[in-house]
């Protein structure tokens, strides 16, 4: 199995089989749901503290620094989670945490310079979720190799052009074509929107294939962790996207 999320990827669950004792509790589909659930509840409640502080005062400078603490403590739970999976039941609810502070801040940003635009990617989120999971359980979108191979693909290219879309902002060369409003980069948006939700079918997959080889009990928390980031991924690019589309009017 193949993911081009980084949580969930094929070394994922390589090496958690190798001690795990007769008897052992397992990983289920509806542990992992209920998993995502609590880090969506956590995510959302320190989501509301960032957001509430940019209602009260957009100038406070608490709420940039809330944001930078988020961003850079939910990349560190991240990648403690990814490289220890057996530390997922405490990273995993840690990442939430920070990645809402980020997340408040962000989306208060976005929405005090385009009124509802919040809610619109916050339903076009969930909409995708439900919409690629049921294709997913019908069978109408299989994650064939070919197809995990071509998401994988282009989620490393993004990755890259965000890389060096950063370098070259250091040294005064930013990629303007990413974050400008015109047709390239609305397209450009467009398209990165599709690979994120993409994604989501593989880590369906992901997680399935390891429900039924029996993972340990601590990999829910793992599963719903990579879930978790490509959401906050797809979300994040669906502001984006429909920033520059009403950028445009």
């Amino acid at each position: 199995m193949r993911s081009g999320n980084p949580a969930l990827n094929d070394k994922t669950f390589g090496g958690v089989f190798a001690g795990q004792v007769a008897g052992q509790e397992v990983m289920t589909l509806s542990g992992t749901v209920n998993k995502c659930f609590l880090l969506a509840i956590i995510l959302l409640a320190t989501a509301g503290y960032t957001w509430n502080l940019f209602f009260q005062n957009p100038f406070n400078p608490a709420i940039q620094t809330w944001m930078w603490v988020g961003l850079i403590g939910g990349i560190i739970s991240a990648l403690v989670a990814i490289f220890k999976p057996t530390t997922s039941p405490i990273a995993a609810p840690i990442y939430a945490a920070f990645e809402g502070l980020a997340l408040g801040g962000i989306s208060a940003t976005f929405e005090a310079r385009f009124p509802g635009i919040v809610v619109q990617a916050a339903g076009l989120t969930m909409t995708t979720l439900i919409a690629l999971l049921m294709a997913y359980r019908s069978g109408f979108i299989k994650a064939t190799e070919n197809f995990k191979l071509g998401v994988a693909a282009a989620t490393g290219g993004i990755a890259l052009m965000y890389l060096f879309s950063m370098i070259g902002g250091f040294f005064g060369m930013p990629f303007s074509f990413l974050h400008d409003s015109s047709l390239l980069s609305i397209g450009i948006s467009g398209f990165i929107v599709v690979i994120a939700a993409l994604n989501l079918v593989m880590d369906f997959d992901f997680i399935e294939g390891a429900a039924e080889r029996r993972a340990p009990k601590f990999m829910e928390w793992r599963a719903a962790l990579g879930l978790m980031i490509t959401l906050v991924w797809l979300y994040f690019e669906i502001l984006r996207l429909l920033s520059k589309l009403q950028s445009r009017d």
